[in-house]
């Protein structure tokens, strides 16, 4: 997990090459900005968000919640586990 630079301070996870690879070969960029609508859990919390390209690194970039950061004791830095389920048609 990393951290953005700036005030936003927001915190990603970068997905695994395969990972977005795959997802990029089945669904594409569904959303505005090339996003994919995603239900990541990490521990025992699960929400709603999107997934974004990132031409950059050359995968998706995941945003996570502080309130999911603070309750599962995650942040910068720090290797996460997770699960994700893309929620795209």
């Amino acid at each position: 997990m990393w951290r953005s630079a700036g005030k936003a301070a927001w915190h990603f996870i970068t997905l695994p090459e395969e990972v977005a690879d795959e997802i990029e070969f089945r669904f594409g960029h569904a959303g505005g900005f090339g996003s994919v609508p995603v239900r990541p859990t990490i521990g025992t919390s699960t929400w709603e968000t999107s997934v974004f390209p990132d031409t950059k690194r050359g995968s998706y970039l995941l945003p996570v919640k502080g309130d999911v950061r603070r309750k599962e004791g995650v942040g910068e830095g720090d290797v996460v586990t997770l699960r994700l389920d893309v929620t795209a048609d």
